[in-house]
């Protein structure tokens, strides 16, 4: 569901576009139909109780208090629909002191501690993590909650309240970070790619490129220096364990580093995946989604948009054997299937009309209506 008259946020996030859609929106509503409505106006309203009525899970993001304000609280819907299962998702959660605060990503990446332990070196500026780690996580989360509570109801027939935030999702991620700080009470500051607990697990640069290793266990660590014809390293005290080998990383690091420069990425990756040391190379986006891996799982896949016609996006990165399933449609243009939605939810042409004409609904065009 998007807002009138503005849409949701991501097609405002442009530059680039594919045509006239901006390309974060088009990757993020990917295989979802989109109506748009006001939940201000006594149409929408209706609207939307008249799609509740129907719904075994409800998901909203709104501000703090926006659902109860708008008489669509949990609190509320329960009365009429004790089966529903209900999903909130917010900057800091519903209870404690923040509860009230809005939030992004990047607060929740700053706050979580992410920002003081991501980057290059420990004393650099705070760094934070390419990707929006925690809307991603946050949405991840939700699902498996909703899933959680969906078995429960299954069983019992009772349905809940699940919430989440960005700020635990972001929490969630540190969980190295978090048992170091809590074990030693001294919080661990950026190390690059280099991993806090285990060494060599990092990337290094080859004669011509980068490329990353885990070689980090025993066994690897022996075949690392196989690879790297390196045997004497074995018999140092400084690098003979794991826990050496952390505590001595900046001596580990000068010692491989010149090694791995000596040849280029397609040596040591060749080398080293021969004998199962995991490795790999580090790769811009574009090569990412050229990867054959890519490419064979199906992680780049095609979809007909209604007006910018087939257009490249993400696939579905859970396979099924007994269900499969696949980004089968592009986003969906502004109120495309608004008309659609609620036809299906028995409302006739005329008062599809009338909620347009209201301001509790857009449409794509008046088109749509005159085909409902």
């Amino acid at each position: 569901m998007e807002k009138i008259p503005a849409g949701d946020d991501t097609r405002h996030s442009v530059p680039p576009k594919i045509g006239n859609e901006a390309a974060s929106f088009l990757m993020m509503n990917r295989n979802k139909k989109g109506i748009a409505l006001d939940l201000k106006t006594p149409g929408g309203a209706r609207v939307l109780r008249r799609l509740i009525d129907k719904a075994d899970v409800v998901v909203e993001n709104f501000g703090p208090g926006a659902m109860e304000r708008l008489g669509f609280g949990y609190a509320e819907l329960r009365k009429e629909h004790p089966a529903l299962i209900y999903c909130s998702l917010s900057g800091f959660g519903r209870t404690g002191p923040y509860k009230d605060r809005r939030g992004f990503d990047l607060m929740a990446q700053a706050m979580s501690g992410i920002m003081s332990f991501t980057g290059e070196r420990p004393d650099g500026p705070p760094v934070k993590c390419g990707p929006p780690l925690s809307d991603i996580t946050a949405g991840l989360l939700a699902a498996m909650g909703i899933l959680a509570a969906y078995a429960h109801r299954l069983k019992t027939g009772e349905g809940q309240w699940v919430e989440t935030s960005l700020f635990e999702a972001a929490l969630v991620q540190t969980y190295w970070q978090s048992a170091i700080a809590l074990a030693t009470g001294v919080a661990p500051k950026a190390m690059g790619s280099a991993h806090p607990l285990n060494a060599p697990y990092q990337a290094f640069e080859a004669s011509d490129e980068w490329i990353v290793v885990g070689g980090a266990n025993q066994k690897h660590w022996g075949l690392t220096l196989d690879v790297l014809g390196a045997p004497e390293l074995a018999r140092d005290p400084r690098f003979a364990n794991g826990a050496s080998r952390m505590a001595h990383l900046k001596e580990l690091e000068a010692e491989l580093i010149p090694r791995f420069r000596s040849k280029p990425a397609a040596h040591w990756l060749g080398a080293l995946g021969k004998v199962g040391v995991p490795c790999g190379p580090v790769q811009d986006m574009l090569q990412a989604l050229a990867d054959p891996q890519t490419i064979a799982r199906e992680m780049v896949v095609e979809v007909e948009h209604s007006t910018l016609g087939p257009v490249k996006t993400l696939g579905l990165p859970i396979k099924f054997s007994q269900t499969p399933g696949k980004v089968q449609t592009g986003a969906p243009l502004y109120g495309e299937h608004t008309a659609a939605v609620l036809a299906a939810h028995g409302f006739s042409a005329e008062e599809i009309t009338a909620l347009r004409n209201e301001g509790a609904i857009a449409t794509a065009n008046r088109m749509q209506d005159a085909a409902v």
